[in-house]
């Protein structure tokens, strides 16, 4: 759950992380604390789901009959909303959250509420975006519950016009009022965060994009993260020139007098971004194999715990191997578990199994909570679907957690 794709990963590297689980304290094979709050109908629930989301074509045919359902305005609103949605969203509002908000919290893991509207591209819908991500801040200042705000700034800005911006072409004059607008709406975004003392990611987007992104998010840092880290930019490690892009950014950060605020993610657009190189004949901007990726997020992870004093990060990570290295690189380093410059993160109804696990122990940990009307929310739930469907992926992976959870309740009448 923003850079909503961003956190899905491989789920775990098995010979490294099993070494690690038997030395640290933290083991995400305990189930009886992963599903500790869900009841034995609520388990069965996802039991099923998840059986069937592991089946990749019936994946693929629910997917397409769901769109053309939507796209004749058959009335399946409510299948939807007591399945899937009901899975991977806290609610259509952020009212509808509250039940979400106060589940996670009885367990220690705190919300990222995530407004997962898509695909809007006008000046209206960018201000009415604007207003509800200035909601969830406000919701965030009032309780310790909500650790994080998030916002993409495509929900912002014509995708065209940070495609115009990264490439230096000259603005017509209708163009550069429309940025100056999307710089106003970014600013709002970050003051407010300040102002209410609630950190606030801009999350990651396509590479033709992200430069101009990134140019925002360091001139509201800036402007911001003087006193302590309130806006953090994301870094997608699947790109190869990006933890060098991380070790700049920090020598800005220092030369300038502000905070960095980081979170990590694997990333997000792998298949667009190659389809994209290859079509338009530039330089392929992803890592060339899946280790690359995962040897420069875990460098990314000890230089951020090496340099804690000036960055604050948020690993945004499915990965089990990733999550056990932070904790075995903290314990090494003799970092509190619930140290402030330091979070995990995971989406809802995913994952459990590392969320409860680690916030059980003492680390701090939130999960994205997408909510927005379930049509808007669509594209969203889609991908979660189609990223969680191979059989070596994560869906079989919390299918076997879920399995054995129930196998344990049976055993314990």
């Amino acid at each position: 759950m923003s850079n909503r794709s961003n956190l899905i990963t491989s789920p775990v590297q098995p010979t490294a992380a099993s070494k690690l689980n038997a030395a640290l304290p933290v083991s995400f094979e305990d189930t009886s604390i992963a599903f500790s709050s869900q009841s034995n109908f609520k388990l069965r629930k996802t039991y099923w789901l998840f059986a069937l989301m592991n089946q990749g074509w019936l994946v693929k045919v629910g997917t397409f009959f769901i769109k053309l359902a939507l796209k004749l305005q058959l009335p399946i609103k409510k299948l939807i909303k007591k399945t899937i949605f009901e899975q991977f969203c806290g609610g259509e509002s952020i009212r509808d959250c509250e039940n979400t908000i106060l589940h996670l919290h009885t367990a220690q893991v705190g919300t990222i509420l995530d407004y997962s509207i898509e695909g809007e591209e006008n000046e209206k819908c960018f201000d009415s975006t604007v207003l509800e991500i200035l909601r969830t801040i406000e919701r965030a200042s009032e309780s310790a519950d909500i650790p994080f705000s998030v916002f993409k700034v495509t929900g912002l800005a014509e995708t065209e016009l940070l495609e115009a911006v990264q490439r230096g072409d000259k603005l017509t004059d209708d163009e550069q009022a429309a940025f100056n607008r999307v710089r106003e709406r970014v600013d709002v975004l970050c003051q407010r965060a300040h102002d209410r003392h609630v950190r606030i990611f801009i999350d990651a987007e396509e590479s033709w994009i992200q430069d101009a992104i990134d140019c925002l998010a360091y001139e509201m840092m800036d402007r911001y993260n003087h006193e302590q880290c309130v806006v953090y930019n994301t870094y997608q490690m699947y790109r190869w020139e990006m933890y060098d892009q991380l070790v700049k950014a920090t020598e800005l950060a220092r030369e300038k007098g502000y905070f960095l605020g980081a979170k990590l993610v694997r990333g997000a657009y792998l298949e667009k971004e190659r389809i994209r190189s290859h079509e338009e004949e530039y330089q392929d901007p992803i890592q060339a194999t899946k280790e690359d990726t995962d040897r420069d997020f875990n460098r990314a992870i000890d230089f951020c715990l090496s340099n804690r004093d000036e960055v604050s990060i948020c690993l945004g990570t499915h990965n089990e191997y990733s999550c056990q290295y932070t904790i075995a690189q903290m314990k090494r380093m003799a970092i509190a578990p619930n140290d402030p410059h330091i979070y995990f993160a995971q989406l809802l109804g995913m994952s459990d199994n590392i969320s409860y696990n680690l916030a059980n122990s003492g680390y701090n940990v939130a999960k994205y909570v997408p909510y927005g009307p379930v049509e808007a929310v669509m594209p969203y739930l889609f991908r979660r679907a189609e990223e969680n469907k191979s059989i070596a992926g994560q869906s079989s992976r919390e299918f076997t957690l879920v399995k054995s959870e129930l196998e344990r309740r049976k055993g314990c009448k």
